[in-house]
């Protein structure tokens, strides 16, 4: 819950600071409190070292909202389709099932767009998203096809964009439901599935077999044991000693997205139950599912079979792969595994990339022995981009900055490959969720446009003591909100006491999960046991 802690008075005016905190460190999160300190500042203590948090608070899904809005609409469950932000963008309509128009935001205190109109449009199909891009009815497409990559780079009136950001792509399993509760089992997949040939078949050139969860970019992702060699035999023998010599049958699920990880989701699915088939004798039915229901079933672990599933960077640091996945609280491989999450936490206190090796070897050699899901690829993607749009580029971490981008008219169109969930962003985890956010929504931080730097946003600056326990950040000063209020400390406690707190009344959200606040900050805050 949120309260008021200080009452600072001054000739003219006083400003009474609001707070978040848990009763102690036992509920096994990150954070103690968040306290509004004065007007412009904000202090957030921790139970316990956190050398990353400021990459995590760079990510939207920690943006930051009118705390007269959250308290007003939150408890509603009215604020999936109302962000009110700073950004340099404002919603104007979301044309469910065809578009989202967002207008500038003239009162912008950053750099301001040189175009009046944002357009977010979508299709699934990327036949189809290229052929508005060569009509010209979209200016900038996220996710070609990889047989479109050659067509798009010798053709003189687009503009080819490499992405950079780390991804994988992993079949998901939970460990609650049979025959997945059998480490056997999961091992005898691991073994028995030919990722090499995926990647050869349906991935373009720069993509890359996993040897392990996390891309080998980012430090300390492949310390450790490499993953499993393909060797059907070996599976083969593994699945008869747990019990089932001629396989079973179960289901693959997927939603028909086009991904960074996933290029082509319908296929790959089939070569999965394919491969499942002629070497382990599983019979697998071929499940699509709409994109919200699958991502919620998913995050709950209550797919009762395979999943097909992945995860883009969303910040430069190993955390953000290992502990949203692994942590205690996520349930979607089932029961989480203490030997996994236990080295992480203690992981993730420390700072510096050597010292912490030893531990990120431990979690990954953990990683390959329990199997908890199998890492497939981590794909190489590409946007493609009308030729006259200025300034177009994709940043490694973070979505694109359509703002920065000059396009030969007064307005842009962005199209990608599906519709957002929700613009509440606090509670989504899907990448076209987040795209939408982000021209309306900032957070304290923000990343760098070509590299995974941290630099100022709301905040001009987070600082921390000598341990890494309190992060005291300094908020910009004169920022007001697309509503007309003005931007200050009180604005950033009740925004994220919305998702960290399981007590608050705001804390309602899209599906109540808030993955992000839950995973990459330990836990929530305040839950009923």
């Amino acid at each position: 819950m949120v309260s008021m802690t200080a009452l600072l008075a001054g000739p003219a005016y006083s400003f009474e600071g609001k707070s978040v905190a848990a009763s102690d460190c036992s509920y096994g999160g990150k954070i103690k409190s968040i306290v509004a300190t004065d007007e412009h500042t904000v202090t957030f203590s921790m139970c316990s070292p956190d050398p990353a948090f400021e990459a995590k608070a760079a990510f939207v899904s920690f943006g930051i909202e009118p705390s007269e809005h959250i308290e007003k609409d939150g408890p509603k469950k009215a604020l999936l389709d109302k962000p009110i932000g700073t950004g340099p963008f404002k919603l104007d309509a979301w044309n469910r099932g065809d578009s989202i128009v967002m207008s500038r935001n003239d009162n912008y205190w950053g750099d301001k767009p040189s175009y009046k109109t944002l357009v977010i449009r979508w299709n699934q199909s990327g036949a189809g998203r290229l052929n508005e891009l060569r009509a010209g009815t979209a200016d900038i497409v996220a996710n070609l096809s990889p047989e479109d990559f050659d067509g798009v780079k010798n053709d003189p009136d687009l503009q080819f964009l490499p992405l950079a950001s780390p991804n994988t792509l992993y079949l998901g399993m939970v460990n609650t439901v049979k025959p997945f509760d059998d480490v056997k089992v999961r091992q005898a997949i691991a073994m028995g599935v030919d990722r090499q040939r995926i990647v050869e078949n349906f991935f373009p050139e720069g993509s890359e077999v996993a040897s392990h969860f996390t891309p080998c970019s980012l430090p300390n992702g492949c310390s450790g044991e490499d993953w499993y060699k393909f060797d059907p035999a070996a599976a083969k023998k593994l699945l008869a000693e747990a019990g089932y010599p001629d396989g079973f049958k179960t289901k693959i699920y997927y939603r028909d997205v086009f991904r960074t990880y996933l290029p082509e989701p319908s296929a790959v699915a089939v070569e999965f139950q394919t491969q499942l088939k002629q070497n382990l004798g599983i019979d697998v039915e071929v499940t699509p599912m709409e994109s919200g229901e699958f991502i919620s079933r998913a995050n709950s672990g209550s797919l009762d079979g395979f999943y097909l599933l992945g995860w883009g960077a969303d910040y430069p640091h190993i955390t953000n792969f290992l502990d949203y996945h692994f942590a205690s609280t996520n349930k979607q491989f089932g029961k989480p595994f203490a030997e996994i999450y236990d080295v992480l936490n203690k992981a993730g206190t420390i700072a510096d990339v050597k010292t912490v090796e030893p531990l990120y070897t431990e979690a990954n050699n953990s990683i390959k022995n329990l199997v908890p899901t199998i890492p497939i690829a981590h794909g190489a993607a590409a946007f493609g981009a009308r030729a006259t749009l200025k300034n177009a580029s994709l940043r490694p971490f973070g979505a694109p900055r359509l703002q920065d981008m000059v396009p030969d008219k007064d307005s842009l169109v962005f199209m990608q490959s599906a519709e957002p969930i929700s613009l509440y962003c606090a509670d989504e985890t899907d990448g076209e969720s987040l795209y939408a956010c982000t021209p309306i929504i900032e957070a304290l931080l923000d990343y760098a446009k070509d590299s995974g730097a941290i630099v100022p946003s709301l905040a001009k600056s987070c600082e921390a003591n000598g341990d890494s326990t309190v992060w005291t950040c300094h908020l910009r000063e004169g920022v007001k909100f697309t509503d007309g209020s003005d931007f200050d400390a009180n604005d950033v406690v009740v925004s994220w006491a919305a998702g960290i707190d399981a007590a608050n009344a705001a804390h309602v959200g899209n599906t109540g999960s808030f993955d992000y606040f839950s995973s990459l900050w330990g836990s929530l805050m305040n839950v009923k046991k």
